[in-house]
């Protein structure tokens, strides 16, 4: 019986403030765009729950409002 391994999902993480570009190898690579409404978007691929909940981790951590998590269709 064979098993599938679960596929890397594409998230959009939305936090209050700007975050510096500098932080993407401590966030596992996600894209960081900041935008002119004063906003960080993190999007990229994760590998799996685990994975989400080091990442919201992290966002606790440095203190930073979520503001939302999305899913993104491939």
């Amino acid at each position: 019986m064979e098993t599938k391994q679960p596929q890397p999902e594409i998230f959009e993480i939305r936090l209050q403030g700007h975050l510096d570009t500098r932080w993407a190898s401590w966030f596992d690579g996600l894209t960081i765009t900041q935008t002119e409404d004063g906003e960080t978007i993190l999007t990229g691929s994760v590998a799996d729950q685990a994975a989400l909940h080091g990442l919201l981790k992290k966002v606790r951590d440095l203190g930073l409002p979520l503001l939302s998590i999305n899913p993104i269709n491939p």
